[in-house]
């Protein structure tokens, strides 16, 4: 996903339509797209490009849960180094509204960069 003002919000339309098409539970829908814009704009304000989403929804036993991963290139950004048209005042509640919001979150740092991930599960 490209560092570019707008992009998190057009995504957040395509993953609406995925997970409507993967029929995932209406409960968690709109609590993963909230995870996604906050995991992604992490990415994009905080890391180094290339931002890279993954979703997974696994149903079982009438429960289902969503696996929402981004992954950047690290290292951190220098602190007002951000990306045109973001203002990095404006943000700094991310990862509080993904642990509200998730039921298991964590992030894996790898030779490829950092992975935030986030599950949301749906009784």
């Amino acid at each position: 996903m490209p560092p570019a003002p707008g992009a998190v919000s057009g995504v957040r339309r395509r993953v609406r339509a995925i997970l409507d098409l993967w029929n995932v539970s209406p409960q968690i829908v709109e609590d993963s797209l909230l995870v996604v814009s906050e995991l992604l704009t992490n990415a994009i304000v905080h890391a180094l490009p290339p931002a890279v989403l993954r979703l997974a929804w696994v149903s079982d036993d009438g429960l289902g849960t969503l696996r929402v991963e981004v992954t950047d290139a690290g290292p951190v950004r220098p602190r007002g180094q951000s990306p045109e048209g973001i203002d990095p005042d404006e943000h700094g509640r991310g990862e509080q509204i993904v642990h509200a919001l998730a039921t298991r979150h964590g992030i894996h740092v790898h030779s490829g960069g950092v992975t935030r991930w986030a599950d949301l599960v749906a009784a």
